[in-house]
């Protein structure tokens, strides 16, 4: 039976010689993986840019639950991006958060309202012309109140974790910034400290998710925002 959803694109990987499997966040069903045959053939009428990281999809799926991989009948971008694809740091973050999302959300079902959170907040990273290098800290602590683990304070984050910085005042007011701020309220942190809030968050993201492993991205995220 076919379905109108909308989606997220999060990776895909190769499969046979033409092929792909993508994997989506999608707004009726959660995360979902499907197979789109051909499209790194030549001819291939869907362009495989769609399934590139954080792109916001219209699809018309096949769907059956009791299946692990479906089928796309038809899909578009929703929202062309202007920046992410094109600003190195952009892409960066967009890499990184898609591997964050990859793992947090892998037996995530049906949550309109996650979708929805994920869906605009995309869209305003893509808008956002300047003081953006900490949105993917701001995201994964607003993405936490979704996911039902947002931590009632910096220090309470750093209690849950064991973190050495507990008694670091100015460390645990960055996050309670990070935890309270919108994204288009900005705050000033240097490439070090930036890393080091990175780093208690994940930290954090793994103490309630045995699935967050480590990040490729990250190295890269680092340099480039250093």
């Amino acid at each position: 039976m076919l379905y109108k959803t909308g989606g997220v694109a999060l990776s895909y990987i190769k499969f046979k010689e033409s092929s792909i499997i993508a994997r989506i966040f999608t707004e009726s069903f959660g995360m979902q993986s499907y197979i789109v045959n051909g499209i790194r053939s030549k001819n291939a009428k869907t362009k495989i840019a769609l399934f590139q990281p954080l792109t916001l999809l219209d699809l018309v799926v096949y769907h059956n639950k009791k299946k692990d991989i479906n089928r796309i009948s038809e899909i578009k971008c929703s929202d062309n991006f202007h920046s992410i694809p094109f600003n190195i740091k952009k892409t960066a973050i967009a890499l990184f958060l898609t591997e964050l999302l990859n793992q947090a959300l892998i037996d995530q079902g049906e949550n309109e309202d996650l979708f929805k959170f994920i869906h605009e907040s995309i869209h305003f990273f893509d808008v956002l012309e300047k003081n953006f290098e900490n949105f993917h800290l701001q995201f994964l602590m607003r993405l936490s109140r979704y996911l039902g683990i947002f931590p009632e304070s910096g220090v309470s984050l750093l209690k849950e974790i064991g973190h050495v910085k507990i008694h670091d005042l100015q460390f645990s007011s960055q996050l309670d910034f990070l935890l309270t701020s919108n994204f288009d309220q900005h705050i000033r942190l240097t490439g070090s400290i930036r890393n080091n809030l990175l780093k208690a968050i994940i930290d954090y993201y793994r103490f309630h998710y045995d699935s967050i492993k480590d990040f490729k991205s990250i190295p890269v995220l680092k340099e480039v925002l250093s």
